[in-house]
Formats: structure tokens, C-alpha cells, sequence
């Protein structure tokens, strides 16, 4: 069976919707009001982790059926240890309680009397806001009709709004580069995606879209691959589209307002000369949007895979149980939430990068050996140490050695590492091959 064209489109939208949650909203504005002159640059390496990589992601989960076949690969309990600690992250440990967090903090809690109590506000915010969350996601064969064909399209429409109306009345002053932009702007940009939890998000998502697709009546790996990678591709270009107006935004605004704490008070300063203070509840909307169709998917994506690792309890108990969870960690405040998410991704987002490489060239690597157990392990090794570090622990010795690798202090240590592995993995790999070849030519000779 074919999709049809507006089936195509409303999986894209759906695709859109879950990957783009706050932080998707408020890094790429953040980066443009500090790149200035440089944000071309930095948008550039941006979109590679945080569009072309979850794009790709999606892709190879989907052609592994599932991020726990995908990690076999390595190891089978790594596969499961590795599918847990994805899903827990970037679901009710860290991603999910983020996202409902912020729109309260950054775009609800500024504009209440200074007299309210934020503590109670934020409690009945969150829990209107998990009860939407969770009844949405109990229907999880109805997000297509009701995140692709009324969420998306309303929280695009604001966002263009936003953009046009800064076109049309918005004051535009770019500024140099901040520092941390004006030495290394590529590779500043490159780790900024990190922050838009996209990649590790995708090795969710992969399923779902494949799940959805299939349950559109497409039958057949290459029928649901096909569609998903038309998906990938249409949902990653609007998702660049996005980013761009956002990093533009904040560009052209380096120069009119302070650098702010965050994106969320960048895009407060654009909003408010825009609209004044009626300004406030437009950004709580697209706040909102944003990250209850993120809520949404993360919480389908993890019930649907803790469901199959037991009978004991079924989709719509998970949903119940990861909702209710979320909705506690949520209310222990931003600050908490988001001192553990830096260097819980600088520890995790390398190893899910090289996963997705690996699945990419798993056709011309598989039959190498090992390559990916020592891949993963080694980039493992370097990306763990690198978080231990910035949470402010010195290894001693082995934090002098991991400082003699290239690009190591940028943060991107562990690709050179994981080039020479792989690297070593196929030179090994060849030189057995050669080694069978005139093995196999002797015991000819030897015949005659």
C-alpha cells in the first residue's frame, strides 16, 4: 500500500512535533545572540547534531526494528543496560520532566504577581499539563491525527507569526561573536546540538514512526523504511527551517538587547518589543506546544518498550506509571533537573552518535570484527571521563593522558578515538583477509 500525500505529510508533522520540545525553542536563539557576526558558522555545525544526526538516527532504528537491536551489536547486555539508560534519560529521569518545566519557569512563572506562590502554580501547571500528556499518549495509534493535524500546524503557525511579525517590526543590530564563539564557532555550534537531546531522542522516535507508518497499512521492511526515510527527510528540513529563523532572531538581536541567561529570556526580549506584554502569553503558547507534543512522544516511545520487557504490566500502565513519575521529578524545580542533564549527555550523546554511524555502515562494516564492541567501548571510555571531569572530578593519570588527545578540551576527543579504532578494526580485518587469501592460494599450489 502507498501513503498518500497528506498521510506523508501528517507523519512528518508528528515526526516535527516530537523531536521539537523547549530546548529546540530556546538554544538556537541563544546561539545567535552570542555567535553575532559567527552564527552562520555556528548554525552550520548546529544542524549536524541537532537536525542531520536525529534524522539519521530515526532511519537506522527504524531498519533495526528498535534501538535494543540495533546496540546487540555491541553486546546483548550492553543492549539492554544501554536501551534502559537511553529511555530513563531522555524520558521520566531527565527529558520529560525538562520539557514541562520550562515552559512554566521560562515563559509562565516571570510574568506572575511577585507575591504568587510558584511552588503551588507549577504544581497545578504540571498536572494539567501530565494529564493532557498522558491522555494523549494512551492512544498512541491516534497521535498521527491529533499532533500532525492540529498541534503541529498551530505551533508552526505561531513560530512564523513570530518570525514575520520580526521582519516586519523587529529592531535588527548584529554584534560580534562572544568569546566562546568568536575562537571555535563550528565547533561550538557542533556541541550546542547536543543540548537539543535530539540524536538520543531519535533512538526512540526510529520505532514509533516505523510502528505508525506500518499501522497506515504499509506492509514490508522496504515499503516502511521507504516512507520512514521520506519522513526523516521532510521532518528534518522543516525542523532546519526552524532553527534558522530562530539563530536568525537571536542574531539580529545581539546587538539591541544583553546577552540573557538563556534562550528563553532572548526569545522573551524579541517577543516583548514585538507584542508588549500581551507578548507573554504567545510565548507561553508556543512554550506549551512545543513541549507537550515532545511529552507526548517520549512517553508513547518508552511505554511502548518497557511493555515488552515484561507482562506484568501492559502500554496503558506504563503510560500511567512514567506520567506520574515525571510529574514528581518535574516539580523538584528546573535548577535541579538541568544540572544533571550536561553531563549525563556528554557521557551518553557520543555513544549514540557512533551507534548511528555504525548502523549506517553496518552493510560494509558487519563483517568486521569486533569493530562494534571496541567502537563503542572506547568512545565510551573517553566521553565518561570527559563528563566526570566536568562535573568537577580530576582521575589524576588518566585524566593527563585523556588531555594529550586531539580536539579532547573542545570536547570532541572521543572522535579521534573513534577513528583509530575503527580504523584499526578494518586494518586488522584486511590484513586477515589477505592472510586467508594466500592460505587458501598455498594449499591450491600444494593440490597441484
Amino acid at each position: 500500500m502507498k501513503l498518500k500525500k497528506k498521510q506523508i505529510l501528517l507523519v512528518s508533522f508528528m515526526l516535527f512535533s516530537l523531536f521539537f520540545g523547549a530546548g529546540n525553542l530556546i538554544f538556537p536563539p541563544f546561539l545567535g545572540q552570542n555567535a553575532g557576526s559567527k552564527t552562520p558558522l555556528a548554525i552550520a555545525t548546529f544542524l549536524i547534531t541537532a537536525v542531520a544526526l536525529p534524522v539519521l538516527g530515526v532511519i537506522v532504528v527504524a531498519k533495526f526494528d528498535g534501538l535494543q537491536k540495533l546496540a546487540q551489536k555491541v553486546n546483548p547486555k550492553f543492549a539492554i543496560a544501554f536501551t534502559i539508560l537511553i529511555y530513563l534519560s531522555i524520558g521520566p529521569g531527565l527529558g520529560i520532566p525538562r520539557a514541562a518545566s520550562l515552559p512554566f519557569e521560562m515563559a509562565v512563572a516571570p510574568y506572575m504577581p511577585k507575591e504568587a506562590n510558584l511552588t503551588v502554580f507549577m504544581l497545578l501547571f504540571s498536572l494539567v499539563f501530565f494529564i493532557i500528556a498522558g491522555w494523549l499518549a494512551l492512544t498512541p495509534n491516534k497521535l498521527v491525527e491529533r499532533i500532525g493535524k492540529f498541534l503541529t500546524p498551530t505551533l508552526l503557525f505561531l513560530l512564523l507569526f513570530v518570525f514575520f511579525s520580526f521582519l516586519a517590526k523587529g529592531t535588527v543590530h548584529i554584534s560580534p561573536a562572544q568569546e566562546s564563539y568568536r575562537t571555535n564557532p563550528l565547533v561550538k555550534g557542533f556541541l550546542e546540538g547536543y543540548l537539543t537531546m535530539d540524536t538520543i531522542a531519535a533512538l526512540n522516535f526510529g520505532l514509533v514512526i516505523a510502528t505508525t507508518i506500518s499501522g497506515l497499512g504499509v506492509k514490508g521492511k522496504k515499503g516502511v523504511m521507504k516512507y520512514t526515510i521520506m519522513t526523516g527527510i521532510f521532518a528534518g528540513s522543516i525542523l532546519a527551517c526552524i532553527y534558522l529563523i530562530l539563530a536568525y532572531m537571536g542574531m539580529g538581536s545581539s546587538g539591541v538587547f544583553p546577552i540573557q541567561e538563556n534562550g528563553a529570556w532572548t526569545l522573551r526580549c524579541i517577543v516583548h518589543e514585538l507584542f508588549g506584554d500581551t507578548g507573554a502569553i504567545l510565548l507561553a503558547t508556543i512554550f506549551t506546544l512545543a513541549c507537550l507534543t515532545t511529552c507526548v512522544g517520549l512517553i508513547t516511545s518508552i511505554s511502548q518498550y518497557f511493555s515488552t520487557l515484561t507482562n506484568k504490566l501492559s502500554y496503558r500502565q506504563w503510560v500511567l506509571l512514567i506520567t506520574g513519575f515525571s510529574f514528581l521529578i518535574c516539580n523538584q524545580g528546573l535548577d535541579m533537573i538541568l544540572s544533571i542533564s550536561v553531563p549525563v549527555l556528554d557521557a551518553i550523546y557520543p555513544i549514540s552518535i557512533m551507534l548511528i554511524v555504525l548502523g549506517l555502515c553496518d552493510s560494509a562494516l558487519k563483517n568486521v570484527a569486533f569493530i562494534y564492541p571496541c567502537t563503542i567501548g572506547a568512545v565510551g571510555v573517553v566521553s565518561i571521563v570527559y563528563a566526570v571531569e566536568n562535573i568537577g572530578l580530576h582521575l589524576g593519570i588518566v585524566s593527563r593522558l585523556f588531555h594529550t588527545l586531539p580536539l579532547y578540551s573542545l570536547g570532541l576527543g572521543w572522535v579521534v578515538v573513534a577513528i583509530m579504532v575503527m580504523g584499526i578494526c578494518c586494518l586488522i580485518h584486511f590484513v586477515r583477509n589477505m592472510s586467508l587469501v594466500k592460505s587458501s592460494a598455498w594449499k591450491v599450489d600444494e593440490i597441484e
